[in-house]
C-alpha cells in the first residue's frame, strides 16, 4: 500500500469489516478481521497506528539493491525517485545438456562468468551505494536472493549488508524501469489482512 493511501485504506477496512481497535500496529474490526501492517523500510520506530500514517509517506533516502544472474541494479531513492542508479548485465551461460568433458568445460566458463557478474554488482554497489550509506535509512533488495547475498559478501560492502532491510523484492531481470518500479514497493507499507472465519 502507498503510504499516501494508508488513511483512505483504513476508513474503507472500517466500511468493509466494521470499526477498528488497534493493539499497536494490528488492527481488529468489529466482524473479526484482522489487519496487521508492517512500516516501510527505514522508518523510524512506531508504535500506533496514528504514529504510522504520519511517519510513513516521509521521504527518506533508501539503498536498492537487485541482482539477478547476469544482472545487476543499484540506486539510490529519496521519496518517489532516484536520484543516482546504475544497472549492468553480463552474460552467464546456462546449463547445457552436453556431456562428459564439454559438461565439465561448459560448468567451469558458467561458474567463471558467474563469478565475474558478481564482482561487477559488488563494484557497482560500492560505487553507487557505498559512497551515499552514512545518509541512507536502509537498504532494500531484491532479486534472486542467493545472487544478492554473494554480492553483499564483498568485504568492502560490510557497511551496506549492515543496513539491510528484511523486506526482499521479487523482481524481474534489473533494467532501469524495474528499478524505478521497486522504489514503489520499497516504501509501500506493506498490510496483511486476516478475514474472520467463517
Amino acid at each position: 500500500m502507498a503510504p499516501e493511501r494508508l488513511s483512505r485504506w483504513l476508513a474503507n477496512f472500517a466500511t468493509r469489516h466494521g470499526p477498528w481497535t488497534a493493539d499497536g500496529l494490528t488492527l481488529t474490526a468489529a466482524d473479526g478481521a484482522t489487519a496487521t501492517l508492517t512500516p516501510p523500510p527505514g522508518a523510524p520506530p512506531v508504535g500506533d497506528v496514528d504514529g504510522l500514517v504520519e511517519i510513513a509517506p516521509q521521504a527518506r533516502r533508501i539503498g536498492l539493491l537487485l541482482v539477478r544472474k547476469g544482472a545487476v541494479a543499484a540506486g539510490v531513492a529519496y521519496g518517489g525517485g532516484l536520484t543516482s542508479s546504475k544497472v549492468d548485465t553480463h552474460y552467464v551461460q546456462g546449463r547445457t545438456a552436453a556431456g562428459g568433458w564439454s559438461q565439465q568445460r561448459f560448468a567451469r566458463r558458467r561458474d567463471n562468468q558467474a563469478r565475474a557478474a558478481t564482482a561487477d554488482g559488488a563494484a557497482i554497489a560500492g560505487r553507487i551505494l557505498l559512497p551515499e550509506v552514512r545518509t541512507l535509512r536502509a537498504l532494500v533488495t531484491g532479486g534472486d536472493r542467493a545472487a544478492v547475498d554473494a554480492v553483499l559478501e564483498a568485504r568492502e560492502l560490510a557497511p551496506l549488508a549492515a543496513l539491510r532491510d528484511d523486506r526482499f523484492l521479487d523482481v524481474p531481470e534489473p533494467r532501469h524501469a524495474v528499478l524505478l518500479a521497486a522504489i514503489a514497493q520499497a516504501r509501500a507499507v506493506q498490510i496483511l489482512v486476516r478475514d474472520p472465519a467463517s
